[in-house]
């Protein structure tokens, strides 16, 4: 399935979502998913976004790192499913919302819990979904300055 549709899958499920162990389950899919468009956008996207997105791989890796690996059932491990990210800018565009809405459905979680430990691996969550979405913002700053000097190269 492409990443897009992934996403927007992703998105929905976490919108949703009810009680906190299903909430932090999405969590997880999103940063697996966000790992794995990653990974794809690493080995085969633009030359120019192959640091960041090795940067993305890991940093979504500690991500699902921390929170305790849910139990899927076949089909139901949504990065599993990724077969092609598809246009560079319109993933990491949907990706980018998503990995916003992970942090702000963390901080709903940390404010609600009265258990310290789940409060801070949500900090450690939110943390890792904001650095990711902060590598996601980088690599799209890079393709628009690519797009921008693709007529300067071609005039010339």
């Amino acid at each position: 399935m492409d990443a897009v549709r992934l996403i927007v899958t992703s998105r929905r499920a976490l919108a949703a979502t009810g009680g906190v162990p299903e909430l932090l389950t999405e969590v997880w899919q999103a940063q697996a998913l966000a790992q794995a468009i990653g990974s794809r956008l690493a080995v085969v996207g633009p030359p120019e976004l192959r640091g960041e997105a090795l940067g993305l791989t890991e940093l979504a890796g500690r991500g699902c790192g921390v929170l305790s690996t849910p139990e899927f059932g076949p089909g139901e491990l949504r990065a599993a499913q990724l077969t092609e990210v598809g246009e560079a800018r319109q993933c990491l565009m949907c990706l980018g919302g998503l990995l916003g809405e992970v942090g702000i459905a963390l901080v709903g979680i940390a404010c609600s819990v009265d258990d310290e430990a789940m409060y801070w691996q949500c900090m450690e969550v939110i943390d890792a979904a904001d650095e990711s979405r902060d590598r996601v913002l980088e690599m799209l700053r890079r393709l628009a300055d690519r797009e921008e000097a693709l007529p300067v190269r071609e005039a010339g």
